[in-house]
């Protein structure tokens, strides 16, 4: 990723901080239409789950200029996700998801520029996660 990528996805993300409920109910509600056969791996309390989203997205964002300070916490994530029953055909849908959300979410401050880096980013992390994920299946 370039800086302006890393800056446009973490000036964003200002905008995200202040609604992680509302994000993490349009997330997983978004994921569910898209991918109805992936909410049986959603066994907890969704409330939760969707706590968990928010603070690992804001981990991911606050380190995207940092990669080698994430990407460890990112490969564990995967291992524990195999655990959990995830394929790799998943990340797409929860991209997909993500993406969605924002857009809905940030209006008219989630640009095509915007969305291009939020892409970026998610393919970067994903790309470490299924990596791992298939390592460790």
């Amino acid at each position: 990723m370039t800086p302006h990528q890393i800056d446009l996805v973490q000036q964003s993300f200002v905008h995200i901080v202040p609604i992680p409920d509302r994000v993490a109910a349009h997330f997983y509600t978004r994921l569910f239409r898209l991918a109805p056969q992936v909410r049986p791996l959603f066994k907890a309390d969704m409330k939760a789950q969707g706590r968990k989203l928010v603070t690992m997205l804001a981990m991911v964002v606050d380190g995207l200029d940092r990669l080698d300070a994430i990407v460890p916490a990112m490969r564990e994530l995967a291992i524990r996700h195999v655990a959990y029953g995830v394929q790799p055909a998943h990340y797409d849908l929860v991209g997909a998801a993500l993406i969605d959300t924002l857009r809905e979410l940030l209006g008219p401050d989630f640009d095509s520029e915007t969305e291009a880096a939020w892409a970026e980013a998610y393919q970067v992390i994903a790309g470490v996660m299924v990596e791992a994920g298939r390592a460790a299946a």
